[in-house]
């Protein structure tokens, strides 16, 4: 198993940037994501979740990290289009608009096609394809007028690789590459850039709620290092996309694995 390299300093690439992430309570990567953002510079962030306890802890923790920093938490279920539609006016308001909009929040589970139910695969695919359509339908119409903006999807290399019990979530991370590819392409005609990245396993506290723990570890030896990504080597790739380092990077997907098309 390959060592955990030592954790990046922040060296301002979204200085002077407002932030909003969806799913970023707990420990996952939306968290490690909104840490990295306070730490790359943000000027104001946002998170999301449907967890009113653990949203508010997470808040708590990043005005800890960031105590000079506008920070707010707000919940929103990504299936409801009011709550969608609430999340960003209260980020335009808090932020003074929404410079980088993270699009975190997914649904994911462990079951084989001929036992899954109707409800199994239309609520993974509800929250982690058709949330993160709706939440880049109300950013654009917010940042278009403006002619700038910065949207990440958070796909998944099962989006291009099969992985048996996964055909729900590889089925709906298709679809945000795809989706990313596609708007991507629209947005950047008034100059805002959408892109995703593609991790295959970074380990977390949902995640091994969601898997045997036999499970993880095998996958997690698949992996180049021989170990699963920390979240926050996840959250790095978000940050550089976010950034202007990735000027001229135009619905892509970028792979933080050894995996990839």
């Amino acid at each position: 198993m390959g060592a955990v390299p030592d954790y990046v300093a922040g060296h301002g690439l979204l200085k002077g940037r407002s932030v909003l992430v969806t799913a970023a309570a707990g420990k996952g990567i939306g968290f490690a994501t909104a840490r990295r953002a306070l730490e790359e510079g943000a000027r104001a962030l946002m998170i999301s979740d449907i967890h009113e306890g653990r949203t508010e802890a997470a808040v708590a923790a990043l005005r800890d990290i960031a105590p000079n920093v506008p920070i707010s938490g707000k919940l929103c279920n990504v299936t409801q289009e009011a709550e969608v539609q609430a999340l960003i006016a209260a980020a335009e308001d808090s932020l003074g608009g929404i410079d980088v909009l993270v699009n975190n929040a997914g649904l994911g589970g462990l079951k084989p096609v001929a036992e899954m139910t109707d409800a199994e695969w239309t609520s993974v695919l509800d929250v982690t394809l058709n949330g993160t359509f709706r939440m880049t339908r109300a950013a654009l119409n917010r940042m278009i007028p403006r002619k700038k903006g910065v949207i990440v999807n958070n796909a998944s290399v099962l989006g291009w690789r099969a992985q048996k019990g996964q055909a729900h979530y590889a089925a709906a991370k298709a679809g945000v590459m795809a989706l990313t590819r596609c708007s991507g392409l629209e947005a950047a005609e008034h100059g805002i850039r959408i892109n995703a990245v593609s991790p295959s396993i970074a380990m977390h506290d949902f995640l091994k709620r969601s898997a045997p723990a036999e499970f993880l570890d095998a996958l997690a030896a698949q992996e180049a290092f021989g170990r699963a990504a920390e979240v926050w080597e996840v959250a790095n790739v978000i940050m550089f996309l976010a950034s202007d380092y990735a000027s001229y990077m135009v619905g892509e997907v970028v792979s933080v694995s050894s995996q990839h098309a």
